[in-house]
């Protein structure tokens, strides 16, 4: 299983960001196999974590029409700067 990992200085989040984060969460899980999905905005930080089962989802979810026109916006309008990290996850375990 593999993880990607958003972490971005907000400039400014406006309606359509909010509308456009929701629809790319949707596109995420159902077109492309996302397991799950999170993210959360502190300040002006914000961090979103995605779950997947193999690289090829990663790919294809990163070169996807509509995520490719938000990563623009993103650029132009919503995050100061960003950064994405991909990392294999090695071992899970929980409390349950």
């Amino acid at each position: 299983m593999y993880a990607v990992i958003f972490r971005a200085e907000i400039a400014v989040l406006d309606d359509e960001y909010y509308t456009s984060a929701k629809q790319l969460k949707e596109l995420a899980e159902t077109k492309y196999g996302c397991l799950d999905f999170t993210s959360v905005t502190e300040g002006n930080q914000e961090i979103a974590i995605s779950y997947w089962s193999d690289k090829k989802q990663i790919l294809a979810w990163k070169n996807d029409e509509h995520h490719l026109a938000m990563q623009i916006l993103g650029k132009e309008r919503w995050y100061k700067s960003y950064k994405v990290q991909i990392v294999e996850i090695e071992r899970e375990y929980c409390s349950n």
